[in-house]
């Protein structure tokens, strides 16, 4: 049986965690023995108004089972001031969960300028600013743990979710290449892409599926990821309903032609199958494998210059 995992002296701060989703994971942290900055603005699933009682009674409630907690009402935008309370409160961060979100969904055809910005600005943009403001934290204290929630919209594609779908892959992105960054700082970086029940996926699910698809079964995953004890990262999980998957890239082989001779369109065609046939494929981690397959095409190592 393994060892229960605790949060005994690590602060974790969770965003838009008044409700859903993140409601669940500051549940759980909380239960854990984590000190959890419950950050919610408390505005709708569109991204209007605001409710400061939306973060203070989930904080009430976890103070009266014996936690410890404080609430934070700034937008994800403002995420230096959500680092801020952590810092003030606490005097250190160990744990983000960037967790916030709004949809503004429509076809692209009608999609309005702002329905695209605002959706940018909560989503990557509020977890670009949460997270830059709490990594010096975490790089002076050699320790740090990074969940970013993306979504099977950003990683598939979904009708009449353009803006969702591009930012929600971008926070991908932006978590891959913090990977790479904080890792020789004990920093962390992972990402979920939850299915669950949540004020945005009652939008788009039928009441039978809302029912089966708890976001307290997201929740452990987002523990073990959390916790001091784990030491993978810039990995991708779908979880969702009690199932867990890890998601990883897939390269074909690809077809191969005389850089130097080049090759025209019809040439290409010709080998269409080898571009598309996965049989024997390779499944890379970063950028590694991509520049050491056209290394041995062109004959030069192109692994030094990829660091410059």
């Amino acid at each position: 049986m393994s060892e229960e995992m605790n949060f005994d002296g690590r602060v974790a701060v969770i965003t838009g965690a008044g409700a859903g989703l993140g409601r669940s994971h500051a549940l759980a942290f909380a239960g854990r023995g984590a000190k959890v900055v419950v950050n919610d603005l408390g505005g709708n699933s569109s991204g209007a108004g605001s409710d400061q009682s939306v973060a203070q009674n989930l904080v009430d409630e976890i103070k009266a089972s014996g936690g410890e907690a404080v609430a934070n009402t700034d937008s994800v935008e403002d995420g230096d001031k959500i680092i801020a309370c952590a810092m003030d409160t606490y005097g250190r961060i160990d744990v983000l969960i960037n967790n916030a979100g709004i949809l503004r969904d429509t076809t692209f055809h009608k999609m309005s300028d702002d329905d695209w910005n605002l959706v940018q600005r909560v989503h990557l943009g509020g977890t670009y600013s949460v997270t830059r403001a709490a990594w010096p934290h975490m790089r002076d204290a050699g320790y740090g743990r990074v969940i970013m929630t993306t979504s099977a919209a950003g990683i598939y594609g979904n009708f009449g979710q353009a803006n969702y779908a591009s930012a929600k892959l971008g926070i991908h992105g932006l978590a891959q290449a913090l990977a790479l960054e904080g890792v020789n700082k004990n920093i962390l970086v992972n990402t979920i892409a939850p299915v669950a029940a949540s004020r945005l996926t009652e939008q788009v699910m039928p009441p039978a599926m809302l029912e089966v698809l708890n976001p307290s079964v997201v929740s452990p995953l987002a523990v073990l990821l959390a916790h001091e004890g784990h030491t993978e990262t810039g990995n991708l999980y779908e979880v969702g309903g009690g199932w867990v998957s890890r998601i990883r890239l897939e390269q074909s082989q690809g077809a191969r032609f005389d850089p130097k001779a080049g090759f025209s369109a019809e040439q290409l065609a010709a080998n269409w199958g080898a571009v598309n046939a996965f049989e024997n494929a390779m499944h890379p981690s970063d950028v590694s494998n991509t520049l050491k397959v056209i290394s041995e095409i062109v004959g030069v190592d192109l692994g030094l210059a990829a660091q410059s």
